[in-house]
């Protein structure tokens, strides 16, 4: 006997078999044990989710000579012979192939003789979307008053394209698709039958994969076996078989594109490529995972919506505290846009290396959240020492200006600043220090510094007040309201501003991704304030910074302090560039 695959081979005959479809199943089974059979049917859903199987299932549970509980017996010589498909009374049409005229004709005159063997005649039209508006109007008055003998059932994947007159005149169904873990316990179910060794984590994957769509993880799932039969399916093999990667991929590559490592991005992606990975399935994955980091950072109470492993969970926090929002919404957004576009490339390579090259430079793009990407680059830069400035300007370049190529300066704690203006020529200065609120070792923006920004200096030595709320921050910590806005104020450091002592203000600087909410929140200030006075008795007002812009902040004050000291040599204009 030739081989069944599982997806046949499985097929429910009852609806007790039926999975993730409860509410259409009860209401079915309901309406038979009451008797109370309705006329016309229409079974909506996605590919794979069982309109068909459902259909059939009521075709013999309506026929059946000894139903059980609304279920059929599959014993009886009606549910036999449905089930073989030798049935008279069940008559299963696809719309696909017989959409026209003729062929609804051919319905209307049939449904005219009563069935030569059970209770009712049933029509099964699959994919009725596709049947003509000839077709449709022939069926429409036999919709509307068939004879009581008659059940008619029809489905589609694309119930907006079936007239209304013909909606109107059905009991309309949608099935959902179906959950993850009830694809999964399914699946462990078959594997047990079937005697195949397989990981859950490989099971869970096809799960995965089967989007919905039980028909389509069986059919997946009947690829891995048969390429390693009487193996141990392994969650290795699934990705080899199924040209998909693994998280850990998607994770290292994250890293390097945050780095901005563009050298080690395509390498990796030439390692995928050579692998023989699919890489429109990889667009689709890597964008499903950064997602999932976007999800993390949106909120705490997420694992069940993940649904990942609590080794993959602990990665995912880990990479959604290196990543800010907004750049993560610019990573998804530019593969969002690949994946509408890949599939129809004549070179899927070109465009996604084109795509991994604007993640690592916003220099690529000029919209919004590019350029707040590119001034965030650049800060990071001028933290590091490494910054590159243009040898002159029109003021200042000439005979006198010095060279004509950029510096690039490496070495923390030293600045050059070129200044232009009235003077001949560029006046280069040197200064040296510490990056901790005396002075920066880089100079970086246009001079337009807000005043926020410049009466911010942070040191480690506090004010007596304030090095008072530092004593017990953890006191203070305690009293806040809310597990995840304590997490966020543990983690964080109580700073002042040690440039300007008039400053009275308190800068709680987060460290934690999660404080991204409460920036702006008046109300958590408010109750921090409150907190701090009752133990205090002073009213102190509190400021939330990120720990990422308080190195921008230190470089605006650093550019502030370096103007000032070239003032002391230089009494003119100074642009700093």
């Amino acid at each position: 006997m030739s081989y069944t695959a599982l997806y046949r081979k499985f097929r429910p005959d009852s609806f007790a078999d039926v999975r993730g479809q409860d509410h259409i199943v009860k209401t079915l089974k309901n309406q038979i044990l009451a008797d109370r059979i309705g006329h016309a049917y229409l079974f909506c859903g996605t590919r794979g989710t069982g309109k068909t199987t459902v259909a059939k299932i009521l075709a013999k549970a309506v026929n059946c000579e000894h139903p059980d509980g609304g279920n059929p017996c599959n014993q009886c010589a009606s549910c036999r012979a449905i089930a073989a498909g030798s049935a008279m009374n069940v008559i299963e049409i696809d719309a696909a192939s017989n959409n026209g005229v003729d062929n609804i004709r051919e319905i209307r005159e049939e449904v005219a003789y009563p069935p030569a063997e059970g209770r009712y005649k049933v029509y099964i039209i699959d994919e009725v979307h596709m049947l003509s508006p000839g077709a449709f109007n022939a069926l429409l008055k036999t919709l509307e008053e068939p004879p009581s003998y008659v059940i008619f059932i029809l489905a589609t994947t694309e119930a907006q394209k079936i007239p209304v007159t013909i909606l109107s005149r059905c009991q309309r169904y949608d099935f959902r698709r179906i959950g993850q873990d009830t694809i999964l316990e399914r699946l462990k179910e078959l594997m047990e039958v079937e005697q195949v060794d397989a990981e859950e984590k490989a099971l869970r994957y096809i799960a995965k994969k089967g989007d919905g769509s039980l028909r389509d993880s069986l059919s997946l799932l009947d690829q891995c076996i048969a390429f390693y039969l009487g193996e141990t399916l392994t969650y290795d093999k699934v990705l080899e078989v199924l040209g998909a990667v693994d998280t850990e991929v998607f994770s290292d590559l994250l890293r390097k594109i945050i780095d901005g490592d563009v050298v080690n991005v395509i390498r990796a992606l030439d390692a995928l490529t050579m692998q023989g990975r699919d890489l429109t399935q990889f667009v689709n994955d890597f964008t499903w995972y950064m997602r999932n980091l976007m999800l993390l950072k949106a909120s705490d109470d997420m694992e069940d919506v993940l649904d990942v492993s609590s080794e993959n969970l602990k990665q995912l926090r880990e990479e959604a505290s290196m990543i800010r929002n907004d750049t993560l919404m610019r990573f998804i957004r530019i593969f969002s846009e690949l994946a509408a576009r890949i599939r129809y490339a004549s070179n899927r390579r070109v465009q996604l290396e084109m795509a991994l090259i604007k993640l690592c430079h916003p220099e690529a793009e000029r919209d919004e959240l590019s350029i707040v990407e590119r001034i965030r680059k650049l800060e990071l830069l001028a933290e590091a020492g490494k910054f590159a400035y243009p040898a002159g300007n029109s003021a200042g370049s000439g005979a006198q200006g010095g060279s004509a190529e950029n510096e690039a300066f490496g070495a923390p704690g030293t600045t050059r600043a070129y200044t232009g203006g009235a003077v001949n020529g560029l006046a280069e200065i040197e200064v040296s220090g510490e990056a901790n609120g005396n002075f920066s070792g880089a100079v970086s923006g246009n001079g337009n510094v807000p005043a926020d920004v410049q009466s911010i200096a942070y040191q480690r030595v506090a004010p007596e007040d304030l090095q008072q709320v530092s004593a017990m921050w953890k006191m203070i910590v305690a009293r806040a309201d809310g597990k995840v806005f304590q997490t966020v104020l543990s983690t964080a450091e109580p700073k002042f501003n040690a440039r300007d002592e008039s400053d009275g203000r308190l800068f709680v600087v987060f460290t934690n991704y999660l404080a991204e909410r409460y920036l702006d929140d008046k109300q958590k200030k408010a109750e921090l304030e409150q907190i701090i006075e009752e133990k205090t008795g002073k009213h102190i007002e509190v400021k939330f910074i990120l720990a990422a812009d308080e190195m921008a902040q230190r470089e605006s004050l650093a550019r502030i302090q370096l103007e000032e000291r070239i003032h002391e040599f230089i009494h003119t204009d100074i642009e700093i560039e």
